[in-house]
């Protein structure tokens, strides 16, 4: 990003190349739109250009994609009567792009977890996202939404709880 932002706009492909299936994936699973998440993905980008001169050296740049990843999450408005694609349709886009060669039973536990996860709200949904599938730490997450990282560990700690809640709740088995 460094390169890019030193005016070395050809790279931007090549940060486009690496994060684009990851930075989809963490739209599609907040939004369950796929279409959507194809429009977001591409404005996510853009801003990444437009603003590219606000990317700081030593800052994380994963952190720094999934702000603005957030701030075009909050620019867009989901109703209730949005058409809702089933992730399994996705998975190869969502696992990176490989075909996924998983047994039923595990394809199945993903799929239980993905429909839970879409009963939280959209704040617990979000954190988990980027704590528990995206890997980012809680410095990177505290600076991605603003927060202190004492107040990221407490929301992720209560984003499982209500994980778990729904799980037990809706009667889904935990194998793992």
């Amino acid at each position: 990003m460094l390169q890019v932002k030193a005016g070395d706009l050809e790279k931007m492909s090549l940060l486009f190349e690496r994060h684009h299936r990851a930075l989809f994936g963490f739209l599609f699973h907040l939004t369950q739109r796929r279409e959507a998440s194809e429009d977001m993905l591409q404005t996510v980008f853009y801003r990444m250009l437009k603003y590219r001169n606000s990317f700081t050296e030593g800052s994380s740049f994963s952190g720094w994609m999934y702000h603005i990843a957030r701030n075009v999450l909050k620019d867009q408005k989901f109703g209730s009567d949005n058409k809702y694609d089933p992730i399994s349709a996705y998975e190869e886009q969502l696992a990176g792009g490989t075909q996924a060669d998983d047994s039923l039973e595990k394809k199945q536990s993903r799929q239980q977890l993905y429909d839970a996860m879409a009963m939280l709200n959209e704040r617990d949904r979000e954190i988990l996202m980027l704590n528990r599938m995206k890997e980012l730490n809680y410095p990177e997450i505290s600076e991605i939404m603003g927060i202190s990282q004492g107040a990221a560990r407490v929301r992720v700690s209560r984003a499982v709880e209500e994980l778990k809640k729904v799980f037990i709740k809706k009667g889904i088995k935990k194998d793992s």
